[in-house]
């Protein structure tokens, strides 16, 4: 049986779990899945999650990694919309990008076009998909709206602000130091708060004269979480895509009606992917948006796959300015 290289976890923990397997099996497809000879994984905090065991995984050894981009080189016996051959990104379930092959189910795959560059086209995948449905669905984001985005200078966050700002909101970013500062202001924020020990209130409240916002992307959890809240408008509404920070902490639901009948919602991109048309028609858009220079993707650091703890590492330490991506494909 042939044998593959791939980041792997036998325990929960951090980034010391992670292990280079040298001889781990090649997956082989279902019939609704592809075989993907990988050419770059992108690094997210879901995969942290994974490795801490906030998300369960399958039975160990587990493979990371929820998104990657490759060339299909054997496809299942119900899989007819792809062909081997096709330059595809992957996102979410399967057997795992952080290896030189990986499994995908047929239905979580975004076909590439010829003049979209490997690079960015994985950067799209969880991080473009994830900022498109925010700002086009979650809210639907429109001239006169004032949109607070947490963590404004990572991947995520400058896409949401780039595609914020196409709607006409008005920006208000947050991020954690100057650098970061002129990366949500290229991204195309209207006003940028340097927080320090994830502090923004008051200084939103001095921006806006008293007054508070439509919608909060947050990403944080935790420590932003009430100040969040408190940032939003009457019969506005708390996004809480992600906990980078940690899980938020129960709390009373009647304190979204005593704040102004807020609403609160902690939405997944899976669930925004949930038929063929909608993942093609966000795919569309993304690709369309690069070639009319619409859209900036900044990859930030590329890694090699023998440096996973690394990337992890760094992306858990908050110095991201874009996307963080591990390359596989040595040839």
């Amino acid at each position: 049986m042939m044998r593959m290289k791939a980041i792997q976890i036998t325990e929960y923990g951090d980034v010391g779990c992670l292990r280079l397997a040298e001889d781990a099996k090649i997956p082989q497809p279902t019939d609704e899945e592809v075989l993907i000879k990988v050419d770059y994984a992108g690094v997210n905090f879901i995969d942290v999650y994974y490795r801490k065991g906030i998300y369960a995984g399958n039975l160990f050894p587990l493979t990371l990694g929820q998104e990657g981009m490759g060339t299909i080189t054997q496809v299942g016996n119900h899989v007819t919309s792809f062909k081997v051959g096709d330059r595809v990104v992957f996102l979410m379930g399967g057997s795992g990008s952080y290896a030189e092959f990986a499994t995908a189910h047929k239905d979580k795959l975004l076909k590439i076009p010829d003049d979209i560059e490997a690079t960015t086209a994985t950067a799209l995948g969880i991080q473009g998909l994830t900022a498109h449905y925010l700002t086009h669905d979650t809210y639907r984001l429109q001239a006169g709206n004032v949109a607070l985005i947490h963590a404004a200078a990572g991947g995520t966050g400058q896409l949401l602000t780039q595609m914020a700002k196409a709607s006409q909101a008005t920006v208000i970013a947050t991020v954690s130091n100057e650098d970061k500062r002129n990366l949500a202001l290229a991204a195309g924020a209207d006003h940028v708060i340097i927080y320090k020990d994830y502090q923004f209130l008051a200084e939103l409240k001095t921006l806006l004269s008293g007054d508070l916002v439509d919608v909060v992307y947050d990403a944080i959890g935790q420590a932003t979480f009430e100040q969040s809240i408190n940032s939003l408008k009457p019969r506005g509404m708390l996004v809480m895509y992600g906990q980078a920070s940690g899980k938020v902490p129960p709390f009373e639901i009647l304190t979204l009606s005593q704040k102004g009948s807020l609403f609160l919602t902690r939405p997944t991109l899976l669930h925004y992917m949930l038929t063929e048309s909608e993942r093609s028609n966000r795919a569309r858009d993304l690709f369309t948006m690069i070639r009319n220079q619409n859209l900036n993707v900044k990859i930030d650091k590329v890694f090699p796959l023998t440096e996973a703890a690394a990337a992890q590492s760094y992306l858990e330490a908050r110095k991201t300015m874009g996307k963080i991506l591990l390359k596989i494909a040595t040839s």
